[in-house]
Formats: C-alpha cells, sequence, structure tokens
C-alpha cells in the first residue's frame, strides 16, 4: 500500500530529473511489455508446431523412414526461420515505440539494396538452399556427398548444411557451392560383396556355397528386417592375377549396406572355412640384391 501511494510522487520526481512525460514513460514500457509477452507466446507456437510436425512423421519403429527424416529437416527450419522472423519483428516494433521507423526502413532498404550486391555469393547459397530444400534433395540423417565432402547430414538452413563424416570431423558446406548432391540413404540401398576364390578350387561349388549363405542370411530374424528380398550372386565378376572374383549383391533399407556388407563377409569367411574351399593367400616377393663389383681381395 505504501508502495501504491508514493509511487506518482516518485514518478513526478523522475520527470522533473529526466525532464521526460511520464505518462509516455509508462505507455511506452507497457507497450514494450505487450511486443515481448507476444513475441514469447509466438515463440512457443512456432516450437509446439516443430515438435507437433515430429510427432505426426514419427512411426515409433527402430528404422528411420523418409517420412521421418523429411519432418525433421522441415521442424529444424521451422524453429530457425520461426525464431528469426519473430526476434527481428518484435525488435523493429520496440524500436518504433520510441521513433517512427518508416524513414529506417526506407534507408535500410536502399542500404540492403547495396549491400546484396557485395554479396552475392549469400544470396546464391540461400536461393540455392531453397531449391534444395524443396526438391527434398537430402535430410537430416541423411548420408550424402556433396561439394568433395561426405557424411551424415546433420543441420540444414537456407544458408548452409552441415555434415558429420566418418572421423568424426564437422563439415560446413555453404549451398552455392554445392553443384551435384549424391544421396547414399534415400529410398533403399545396395551391399557389394566380392568373394575371391583361389584358382585351384571348384569355381562352382564356391558360387552354390556363396548363394546358400545369402539366403540363410536373408533368413536370419535379425537381419532379414533390413533386407529387401533375398541375396542375389550374379556370379564369376572378374578373373585376376591371384583368385577368381565372385559377386553377391543384396538390396536393403536405406542405410543398411554397410552392415550387411560386413556381416556376411564375416559370414561367409567362416562358411569358406567350414567347406575347406581356400581363398589366395598374399604373396610376399623377396629380392636380395648383390653388392656391386666383383669383391675380390686387393693384394
Amino acid at each position: 500500500m505504501l508502495l501504491i501511494r508514493t509511487a506518482p510522487g516518485l514518478i513526478a520526481r523522475l520527470e522533473q530529473i529526466f525532464m521526460v512525460d511520464g505518462a509516455a514513460v509508462l505507455r511506452g514500457a507497457s507497450q514494450l511489455i505487450g511486443i515481448w509477452l507476444l513475441a514469447w507466446f509466438a515463440l512457443r507456437l512456432v516450437r509446439l508446431a516443430a515438435r507437433r510436425i515430429e510427432e505426426r512423421v514419427d512411426d515409433h519403429d527402430a528404422i528411420v523412414s523418409v517420412r521421418e527424416k523429411r519432418g525433421k529437416t522441415i521442424s529444424q527450419l521451422l524453429r530457425s526461420a520461426g525464431r528469426i522472423t519473430v526476434l527481428t519483428i518484435a525488435i523493429l516494433l520496440s524500436l518504433n515505440v520510441f521513433i517512427n521507423i518508416g524513414p529506417l526502413l526506407g534507408g535500410a532498404a536502399v542500404i540492403g539494396l547495396a549491400i546484396s550486391f557485395g554479396a552475392q555469393s549469400l544470396v546464391k547459397d540461400v536461393i540455392a538452399g531453397f531449391f534444395m530444400l524443396m526438391e527434398d534433395q537430402f535430410a537430416l540423417g541423411d548420408v550424402v556427398e556433396a561439394a568433395g565432402k561426405s557424411g551424415v547430414v546433420e543441420k540444414i538452413t537456407l544458408r548452409v548444411i552441415v555434415l558429420r563424416d566418418l572421423d568424426g570431423t564437422l563439415h560446413t558446406i555453404p549451398n552455392g557451392e554445392i553443384k551435384a548432391v549424391s544421396n547414399k540413404t534415400r529410398g533403399w540401398s545396395r551391399a557389394v560383396v566380392d568373394v575371391a576364390i583361389a584358382y585351384g578350387e571348384d569355381v562352382d561349388r564356391a558360387i552354390a556355397v556363396i548363394r546358400d549363405e545369402a539366403e540363410r542370411l536373408s533368413h536370419d530374424e535379425e537381419w532379414a528386417a533390413l533386407l529387401d528380398g533375398v541375396p542375389e550372386v550374379w556370379g564369376v565378376e572378374a578373373l585376376n592375377d591371384a583368385a577368381t572374383i565372385v559377386r553377391m549383391v543384396a538390396r536393403t533399407q536405406p542405410g543398411s549396406h554397410w552392415g550387411v556388407q560386413r556381416e556376411f563377409r564375416r559370414r561367409i569367411k567362416n562358411r569358406l572355412d567350414a567347406e575347406g574351399i581356400k581363398t589366395p593367400a598374399p604373396r610376399q616377393v623377396k629380392v636380395q640384391l648383390e653388392p656391386a663389383g666383383g669383391g675380390g681381395a686387393a693384394s
């Protein structure tokens, strides 16, 4: 109660000291509070919308589908673009409480036009990023190769994409530098395993063993979910200096081909050993150089 009674007197004294209109200050303060409360509420709505998008595309299984990747990409872009938009509008409205920002915006437009001529690469990055997102060339979690770098897509904005490679290195690539994108995990993948058989072995028997082991892999409950049908043995792929090369291919779920390749190599090595089928052993050639000159004793 005491504070309420003394508030008018305090405001009057502040008006005299700073030579300002107390009513205008209170009106401006209330407007600022209202602007930033609305901004906070808008940011909450943006986060809620992004979370709802992720929940709608989540099918609650271990395999991340293309739809889930697309939804996460859109939600991340909505968060970043929405935050920038809301904060920019809130700052402009806050400035408008104290000054007329109309002339300021006109001058900013002219300055922005001048800057755009000097920041053509930035404009190029934004336009390229917009079309890449519209065309759905890749999404969060995809393994891609772009601008000479490859890795898992960890972040996408209208200006850059961020890739994490196998060594853990983080690559930030401006969208304008990307001329072509190779997506290694879109739709489906293919596991390719070349098995080397020694020349002294019966190649038809080896192909039969490889085909049987591939069929066993397709009936394994742990790996069947990652395969799209029974793996195929295409036959003799090459004849090199040391071995006959037999190729096995398997269509897999996106990004699962690396694990399938490692597992089939382990299985076929054990199976060939059990069947007594030899793979080529590495050959080592030793060269002994004789010293130059005869080496006779001097008298």
